[in-house]
């Protein structure tokens, strides 16, 4: 797995890969902490803002959080017909609860991240990216996404999980038994996604990661999107739905939204995967 340093010429340099590495020009740490769970750093950086970083991986910066927050959130709401009742798992910035904040139809959106301290950096040094906590409408709560979903049946209509890589506390939520519990905590219909990495640097990841979601949802896709500062800049996202659900979204909630990067044609072209992505649903479990 990845990890980082700070070079002396002040360059947060990520490696991404063996053989590939991303370096961004930083200013100072504003914040460092360990964690129960991970090591925590805040960056000042040059010319993309704040960044937050986990275990010295990239997590979001304030320049491009908007690539990924929007199509974690308005993608699965827009699709479902009548989204009230919303869970995120992990991400504790806050980004994703934003996001769902715009849509009036929602009546609650819990957040369960395990990690408080997540929480308080979010609300402290990125009070844009979590403007959503604000929101009489979002409940959060310091807690385990896998055992809350396990106790909570037949609850949501939409389930968000914005995890970290599937390393350390994140590990369970690409499991069998996780999307079990997501499916039984949905009700019908559902619509279930994650972030399930990059197509270039994680795919054989992506493709057994579809097979175990398809053993389990009444049906599963992948969609795309960019998000410039993560592994190769190109993002894959699972879904997974609980009855059926039309993937093309309400055309008039989708343009309300009026997103910095989310569209309604940006959205039913998330879903024309270039062969080599389409690919990797053809994986069984």
């Amino acid at each position: 797995m990845s990890e980082s340093k700070q070079t002396e010429d002040q360059y947060f340099t990520e490696q991404q890969t063996p053989f590939r590495r991303l370096g961004l020009r930083v200013k100072e740490l504003l914040h460092e902490e360990q964690t129960d769970y991970q090591a925590l750093k805040v960056w000042q950086t040059t010319d993309l803002g704040r960044m937050l970083t986990l275990d010295d991986l990239v997590q979001l910066t304030e320049a491009d959080d908007f690539t990924y927050h929007e199509m974690m959130a308005h993608v699965p709401l827009t699709m479902h017909p009548a989204p009230r009742r919303c869970l995120v798992i992990g991400g504790g910035d806050g980004g994703v609860v934003t996001e769902v904040m715009r849509h009036p139809e929602v009546e609650r959106c819990t957040l369960v991240d395990i990690d408080e301290a997540v929480i308080r950096a979010g609300k402290t040094w990125f009070p844009r990216v979590s403007s959503g906590y604000q929101d009489p409408r979002a409940e959060i709560i310091v807690g385990d996404g896998i055992l809350h979903v396990r106790e909570h049946v037949d609850t949501y209509d939409a389930i968000m999980c914005d995890s970290t890589d599937p390393i350390g506390p994140a590990v369970g939520l690409f499991a069998t038994d996780f999307y079990r519990s997501v499916y039984a905590s949905m009700k019908s219909p559902g619509v279930f996604n994650q972030q399930v990495g990059s197509p270039f640097y994680a795919a054989e990841f992506i493709r057994q990661t579809v097979a175990v979601a398809r053993s389990v949802f009444d049906s599963v896709h992948l969609y795309v999107g960019a998000v410039p500062t993560y592994p190769g800049g190109y993002w894959c996202y699972l879904l997974g739905t609980k009855g059926q659900i039309d993937l093309r979204p309400d055309l008039a909630r989708a343009a309300a939204v009026q997103g910095k990067y989310y569209s309604a044609g940006v959205h039913q072209g998330a879903f024309q995967l270039p062969p080599f992505v389409a690919a990797l649903l053809s994986a069984r479990a």
